[in-house]
């Protein structure tokens, strides 16, 4: 028992949760790392974009990981731009306002997208309009993607971010001191309250994102049967 214990006789719970909410937010970090892959992938297969793929810098701060995903996301960001500069170009301004238009559904917009992908792109697919639909003519998969990018930067500003990722193979204790540098009870309390509320925030938003790019890999994969 850390000596601290005997003046906080609730630090050993407090440890605990420490160590299990810093799990939810690597979780969380995790996933984020994964579904911008996966979004990579399908701008690179059907936009003929070269963006690389990203890894977890295991031996790295939080926010060290957190910027990595919000570089990545802004570098998605830049290719979306170009395409949605191309096609409000190749567009009649008529048919491009019905791009952004949420209530146009969305195999019309396909079929708009369609008329210019190949100039565009140089060649024409179904998946290609829709990929193209889902992130340049939707609001909503662009505030979810901002809002993603929000979230991280917030962590990454707080008192998590100079927190490493590594140090879950630790014990208790060790990962305790290696988060806060010391044991006592104010700093606990302080460090659970940072995690449950940037946990809510980012969780929300992960789910999101997650569901967005899962919604455009499965929309793509019924464009090509």
């Amino acid at each position: 028992m850390a000596q601290s214990d005997f003046l906080y006789p609730d630090n050993p719970k407090r440890r605990q949760e420490v160590n299990r909410l810093h799990q939810q937010l690597l979780d969380c970090l995790s996933d984020s790392f994964d579904v911008t892959n996966k979004l990579t992938e399908v701008l690179n297969t059907h936009l003929g974009c070269r963006l690389a793929s990203i890894e977890m810098k295991r031996d790295g701060t939080i926010k060290e990981n957190c910027d990595i995903i919000i570089q990545a996301i802004m570098k998605i960001q830049k290719e979306l731009q170009k395409v949605d500069e191309a096609l409000k170009d190749k567009l009649e301004p008529t048919l491009y306002r019905k791009l952004q238009d949420i209530k146009e559904r969305e195999t019309e917009k396909i079929a708009i997208v369609q008329k210019v992908i190949s100039v565009i792109l140089g060649e024409a697919t179904s998946a290609a309009s829709a990929v193209a639909v889902k992130l340049v003519g939707s609001n909503i998969t662009t505030g979810i993607i901002n809002k993603l990018v929000t979230v991280l930067a917030q962590i990454g500003a707080s008192l998590l971010g100079s927190i490493g990722v590594a140090v879950l193979g630790l014990g208790i204790d060790m990962i305790v001191r290696a988060i806060l540098g010391a044991v006592e009870k104010t700093q606990l309390q302080a460090a659970i309250k940072s995690y449950e509320e940037h946990l809510v925030e980012f969780k929300s938003a992960s789910e999101k994102y997650n569901h967005a790019i899962t919604e455009i890999t499965n929309t793509v994969k019924h464009q090509m049967k």
